[in-house]
């Protein structure tokens, strides 16, 4: 077993497409935050909702709900970016194409360079169930074609993930209907606690494209009329299906702290089990959730009462809400402050249930909330279920967003998923520690230093909308401060895959940076501002025989780089000494370089170069040369410290 079996595992970079427009963290979280309601009719590019609806559940080939959480351009997908073709790509199932975007989106949430990761055993778990892309591509077999087999086949959601990404862990889907992504968590944490990962994405995915399993889920009973999850309310009456995908990064937490990672939250433990026989196969058995709970309590070193949280599985329908309730509710309820009640909820009264997906959903709402301090509100409840006795096992439902409840210990929760073949899942979670910033301390009132922002695409294109998307996002709050840009350039430079069509800007504010991107847009010259395509040699893969290769190898050289420095004559009163204030790496080598030289000089380096003007001397020859080979050395190592390594270094 590893050394680090029993170490908590971070989160450190969520990617989404979830209903309502929450295409990013930030997004879902305004939409659980402001308690909206993202179920809409089912649209038309879907299927004619009028023609598979009747109120009537006994009616052939039609269902009861006319409803669904959507996510938005389902079809759209940027081939290109991943090296796929038009035609490979329109044979793919959409929930792979959905699935590669959230990945490189939580991986860039993270701040984790994909080049950085290939070759390494980085594993991917992922969740789904159904594909209904399939029936649409075989109903018709003239559109079968070479490309359908690893289009449709929901291994390849996996593992199309780590063959392009070039990752060397585990690698493989999760089918529990709808625990798929909690019981994808469960084993990406038990992966690295095991040392078989070193850092894990998981997650889930779920798109629904034809009426087929909305009709039987209808016909079995599950599915509300009127096109809501009513969460342990006296009127649930089934859900509402939704569609999307979630993605989370997983990182042993003294890793990620080494590495400077951000930290939504901390898993300290995973469990999964069986409900075992039932009345019938959908039915959930309290008992093994009960039994589940405690065992991931335990092994996070906690007792149930310490929870404050509980993300439910929650669904909203007459049987498996009380069930879960009032199973959970009593673990919850022993022992605990009579005072202190655990509050429980369910995404799906905004989302609608994700199936396949609907665990990562539900784990992304508890890492924003444990991040934000905030409990997000439960929709559509006004009467509770008579059947749950929430005074008794202490359960209460926000039904408006509340701070996280205040305690002398850090902030716990956990999330439940339950498949309808009675697979469970949890999770315990804990609150991000608060880990100080070495930076924080430093007056960025009296700091004038300039930043430096790179961007970068695929295409120019993308980078023109790339670079809108930096001005909507540095539009978005007033209050910047120099430690915010710090960080959005830190981020921008050395925590992100650069690609081929560039540009970079320099600045000492938000309105540096807003105007150089505009002028980029408009294709002006700015100060500050350069861009450009970086220069890629290709040699050609193929072998003399005449047969065209089928994929030119692209081999790109990196460019000599030489530092070319002056000889004497272009020193001046004051050079250097804006550096020597404000770049520790340059500061440190003149400190150094004036330990040697005051071996051999009865003057100081850095005293010379910090002398006022009325009594410099930086213009007689014998402090001259040393303080330019002294300043040009400083400036040698203050570039290698920011990635710009030289072949040659030139000087006096």
């Amino acid at each position: 077993m590893s050394a680090i079996r029993n170490e908590p595992i971070a989160i450190i970079g969520l990617g989404c497409r979830f209903p309502g427009g929450a295409n990013s963290p930030s997004e879902y979280w305004d939409l659980l935050r402001q308690g909206k309601d993202a179920i809409t009719e089912v649209p038309a590019d879907r299927w004619n909702a009028e023609n598979y609806y009747s109120p009537n559940p006994k009616a052939p080939g039609k269902t009861v709900s006319r409803w669904g959480g959507f996510i938005d351009s389902i079809e759209m997908f940027d081939a290109r970016f991943f090296g796929i073709s038009p035609r490979e790509a329109n044979q793919m199932d959409p929930q792979q194409r959905i699935l590669l975007e959230c990945v490189w989106q939580a991986l860039e949430d993270g701040g984790q360079v994909p080049d950085r990761l290939a070759g390494t055993s980085v594993g991917v778990f992922l969740g789904i169930s159904q594909s209904d892309y399939r029936s649409l591509i075989i109903s018709d077999l003239h559109c079968v074609d070479g490309h359908t087999g690893t289009g449709l086949a929901q291994s390849v959601a996996a593992n199309r993930i780590s063959y392009f990404f070039d990752f060397k862990g585990p690698s493989f889907v999760v089918d529990t209907a709808c625990s798929s992504a909690l019981v994808a968590v469960h084993l990406a944490s038990r992966s690295i606690w095991d040392g078989e990962s070193t850092m894990a994405v998981a997650g889930g995915v779920n798109a629904m494209l034809v009426p087929e399993v909305t009709i039987t889920l209808g016909k079995g009973g599950m599915l509300s009329p009127d096109g809501r999850c009513r969460s342990f309310d006296a009127a649930g009456n089934g859900y509402v299906r939704g569609e999307g995908a979630g993605v989370a990064v997983l990182k042993p937490l003294k890793k990620a702290v080494e590495d400077n990672d951000p930290i939504y939250a901390l898993i300290l433990s995973t469990t999964s089990n069986q409900d075992g026989q039932t009345l019938a196969i959908p039915v959930p058995n309290g008992e093994s959730q009960k039994i589940l709970f405690l065992e991931g309590c335990k092994n996070a070193g906690i007792s149930a009462n310490q929870i404050q949280y509980l993300e439910a599985h929650g669904t909203g329908t007459p049987i498996g809400d009380p069930i879960e309730a009032n199973a959970l509710g009593a673990v919850l309820a022993e022992n605990r402050p009579a005072e202190d009640n655990c509050f429980i909820g369910s995404v799906k009264t905004n989302i609608g249930h994700l199936e396949s997906a609907s665990g990562i959903a539900g784990l992304m709402k508890v890492a924003l909330a444990l991040k934000h301090k905030e409990i997000p509100p439960n929709l559509h409840f006004n009467q509770p279920n008579p059947e749950i006795n929430f005074e008794k096992l202490q359960l209460q439902v926000p039904q408006s967003l509340i701070p996280w409840p205040k305690r002398d210990e850090p902030a716990l929760s956990g999330v439940n998923s339950f498949g309808f073949g009675g697979t469970n899942a949890n999770v315990i979670l804990k609150e991000s520690p608060i880990r100080s910033d070495p930076e924080t301390a430093e007056p960025f009132s009296k700091d004038t230093r300039f930043f430096c922002l790179p961007l970068s695409a695929r295409s120019q294109d993308a980078l023109k909308d790339f670079a809108e998307l930096y001005i909507d996002f540095f539009s978005h709050k007033d209050n910047w401060t120099r430690r915010d840009l710090n960080d959005v350039c830190y981020t921008a430079s050395l925590r992100r895959n650069h690609h081929d069509h560039r540009l970079a800007l320099t600045g000492q504010s938000v309105q540096d940076f807003k105007e150089g991107l505009q002028a980029f847009l408009n294709d002006e010259k700015h100060h500050g501002l350069s861009s450009g395509k970086k220069i890629s040699k290709k040699k050609s893969g193929g072998l003399s025989t005449g047969i065209k290769p089928i994929k030119e190898k692209v081999q790109v050289e990196s460019p000599k780089i030489a530092f070319v420095f002056s000889g004497q004559g272009p020193q001046w009163w004051g050079m250097g000494r804006q550096l020597l204030q404000q770049e520790p790496v340059f500061r440190e080598t003149i400190m150094r370089c004036d330990e040697l030289f005051s071996r051999h000089a009865d003057w100081s380096l850095r005293e010379e170069l910090m002398a006022e003007e009325t009594r410099t001397k930086i213009h007689e020859t014998h402090i001259t040369q040393p303080a330019i080979f002294s300043l040009q050395v400083g400036l040698a190592d203050l570039w290698r410290s920011w990635g710009i390594e030289p072949s040659a270094v030139i000087g006096h």
